[in-house]
């Protein structure tokens, strides 16, 4: 999860999330982040493959902003570093 100049969040899935925000900080990955820069990372937690990033993805967006803000502040990038295990595994950023 992305947290975005005016203070909102954005939240997406990447196998490779250090490219991936390198993307979204130039402007280039998602039309949502590109007219809020900067972005910084709020929230990233690795999944086990692309499917189960998906679902997370799916049920972090259902959330309302209070809820993503106590996930971000139980979670928030502990889980990032370090490559993700498991072929096509993925996380949500």
């Amino acid at each position: 999860m992305l947290r975005c100049a005016d203070g909102s969040l954005y939240t997406g899935w990447s196998s490779d999330l250090e490219r991936r925000l390198a993307r979204h900080s130039a402007g280039t990955a998602s039309r949502y982040t590109a007219s809020r820069l900067p972005v910084e990372l709020a929230m990233a937690s690795a999944m086990p493959d692309r499917s189960a990033a998906m679902r997370e993805e799916a049920r972090i967006k259902r959330l309302d902003r209070r809820s993503k803000l106590a996930l971000v502040a139980a979670i928030g990038t502990s889980d990032a570093p370090g490559p993700v295990e498991g072929q096509g595994g993925a996380r949500p950023a």
